[in-house]
């Protein structure tokens, strides 16, 4: 039930406005996003990353005022356990990012994870590593693993990033004005948990973006 921003482009863009804007939307959402936060970003070429337990709109930290990549995630836990520091996204493998805003039950799978979004977050990485990297099929191949092992799928929104593209998926089966991911695809690329602006789209629910 989390909230998370992914944006990219060829050029610097300025974070200031963007990140206000989702602080602000995070504070005032319908469901609590307070437990922690974390961030990823690359500038000149260098990455960078911090995670709190903070409330993102309280915590003071300041992300550069220009980045070229730019990953951000304010956390739901699910039902206010594992409130710890090391299960805050994004999570990270290598050159891959991952966040995950959803909620699943009764899943009948053994899968590497401390919670349920790094174990999805394995399958994933498992799936591309047995289609030659492929992110977009492999968000397809687990959403389906998923939906077939697990009593209830509430929502399965995730969003990878490779260092140089931003791979998306959007599937619900509630609340669509809460679950539906939204993304812009032009100067600025992005996917975000609702829209920051009105250049932004609504996916549709089991669609798939490469940015």
């Amino acid at each position: 039930m989390c909230r998370f921003l992914m944006m990219r482009s060829d050029a610097p863009f300025p974070t200031a406005e963007v990140l206000a804007t989702f602080r602000r939307k995070c504070r005032e959402s319908v469901e609590f996003q307070g437990h922690g936060w974390g961030a990823a970003w690359r500038a000149a070429g260098i990455w960078s990353r911090h995670k709190s337990l903070t409330p993102i709109w309280k915590d003071k930290f300041e992300i550069p005022k220009e980045v070229d990549f730019l990953i951000v995630h304010a956390r739901s836990a699910f039902k206010d356990t594992g409130i710890t520091i090391e299960n805050n996204m994004p999570f990270y493998r290598d050159e891959r990012a991952f966040v995950f805003n959803g909620e699943l039950t009764g899943v009948r799978l053994r899968v590497p994870g401390r919670i349920g979004a790094e174990k999805v977050f394995h399958l994933i990485e498992r799936a591309a590593n047995h289609d030659h990297g492929d992110l977009s099929q492999a968000l397809a191949a687990t959403e389906a693993l998923l939906l077939s092992k697990s009593d209830y799928v509430r929502a399965l929104n995730v969003a990878v990033a490779d260092g140089n593209r931003i791979y998306a998926r959007c599937r619900f089966n509630e609340s669509p004005d809460y679950f539906t991911l939204h993304y812009r695809d032009d100067a600025i690329h992005s996917v975000c948990s609702e829209p920051l602006d009105a250049s932004y789209h609504a996916m549709q629910n089991g669609q798939t973006v490469t940015l």
